[in-house]
């Protein structure tokens, strides 16, 4: 298994499209996240609870950093998802991996570590890039730079990891349902931005629509997300997809329930249909 792992992190090294939605989603966490609230904010003083620009301080980094994920950063790797295993089948490339010495679970247990792997780096990095831009308008604003504690810092990163790897596992899963990249970036997309959505919305009217809305992926993602301090969509200028639906321990459950049923999902599937 661990040349499966080496072998997958090699080809996720090459792809351009690791690189280019990695790319995107850090510009987007620049953009929304600092730069707009910094340039649109009123005034450039930053007093304590006066500005909004006082919430993009260091100390305050967790939530800045993990509010994308619910919506924005899962859509990105869910694509991300979706092309690791749609490919593999458009290209052929599974049955010719098949072919030879390692067996089928051994193969996809390397595409899991792999990515798990290639979602902590981005974690990793997302918060680097937000310390480095909340320090700097900390500086430019002439204020103490105070950091969160490393407790909170350790439980942001952790559960970035989680809703991530939640959202690429059901990528991954539509890939391989559909045995391709198109047909399953769609279905992941439309379910994500529109279909929860519409749950979302007619929930208060109906009690057992409340009740299926609390176990949807992107409900518990952004109930998580929330626990963390990151701005709901209800907040006005909130982060989309941000709401404290469900307690973050339940959230935080729920996701972790639905990443294990999302990679056994898949793991049938992989083992046990025809790859052509």
């Amino acid at each position: 298994m661990l040349a499966s792992v080496r072998a997958e992190l090699l080809k996720l090294r090459k792809r351009p499209a690791v690189w280019v939605l990695g790319g995107v989603w850090l510009a987007m966490l620049l953009t929304f996240g600092y730069l707009l609230p910094y340039f649109s904010s009123p005034d450039s003083t930053v007093g304590p609870g006066a500005s909004p620009l006082a919430e993009l301080l260091p100390g305050n980094l967790v939530a800045n950093t993990v509010g994308g994920y619910a919506l924005f950063g899962g859509a990105l790797v869910m694509i991300l998802g979706a092309l690791v295993a749609g490919s593999e089948y458009g290209w052929g490339s599974l049955k010719t991996v098949l072919t030879q010495r390692p067996g089928r679970l051994a193969v996809f247990g390397g595409t899991l570590a792999a990515l798990g792997a290639i979602l902590l780096a981005v974690v990793l990095v997302s918060f680097a890039v937000s310390a480095g831009a909340s320090a700097t308008l900390a500086a430019a604003e002439g204020l103490p730079i105070q950091w969160p504690p490393v407790a909170d810092l350790v439980q942001g990163i952790a559960a970035g990891w989680l809703v991530l790897g939640m959202w690429c596992l059901f990528g991954l899963l539509l890939g391989t349902l559909t045995r391709g990249t198109a047909l399953a970036i769609g279905l992941g997309l439309v379910w994500a931005l529109v279909v929860e959505n519409l749950i979302r919305a007619s929930a208060n009217a109906l009690e057992w629509l409340d009740a299926v809305q609390r176990v949807l992926p992107g409900v518990n993602a952004g109930s998580v997300v929330a626990a963390l301090g990151a701005r709901g969509e209800g907040d006005g200028d909130g982060t989309p997809g941000v709401a404290a639906i469900v307690s973050g321990t339940q959230g935080a459950l729920t996701v972790t329930a639905l990443l294990v049923v999302f990679a056994a999902a898949a793991a049938v599937l992989v083992q046990r249909r025809d790859v052509l």
